[in-house]
């Protein structure tokens, strides 16, 4: 097979790059549009102080009270009952029994004492409060 210049015609075997980083890129862009809406979690107001962030070697437990009073361990409701029994549960696998509290700031304070209280008798060593900075 001749073209009209008389010189045998010849296939390009190489991958054409350009589609391909064109996708990856409009893929990328919809995954960090995305990802934000995907985050899920308990809504709390919390205080705002001015402290240092807390320095961990796991990934520490957050425990949730939200404005209603109800208790979240990580995203999952618990009851105030069995707190300190799921607690204990969970804290004899971790090596690092400590936990992060983030209590709305327009909860009563004896509610988040009694809450503190069930963790520590649980077995948790480190008890940290989680706040909002001030700007």
């Amino acid at each position: 097979m001749n073209n009209r210049l008389g010189s045998p015609r010849k296939y390009m075997s190489d991958i054409n790059v350009t589609p391909l980083v064109d996708v990856m890129l409009v893929l990328l862009i919809i995954f960090m549009v995305t990802a934000p809406m995907m985050m899920q979690g308990v809504t709390v107001n919390l205080p705002k102080t001015a402290t240092r962030n807390i320095k961990t070697k796991e990934e520490p437990l957050v425990l949730t009270i939200n404005k209603k009073g109800e208790i979240f361990l990580e995203n999952h409701r618990i009851k105030f009952e069995n707190l300190e029994t799921k607690m204990k549960v969970i804290l004899k696998y971790r090596r690092d029994k400590q936990i992060l509290l983030r209590a709305d700031k327009d909860i009563p304070y004896g509610s988040v004492i009694k809450v503190m209280a069930a963790v520590k008798r649980a077995g948790v060593t480190k008890l940290g409060m989680v706040t909002e900075p001030l700007d």
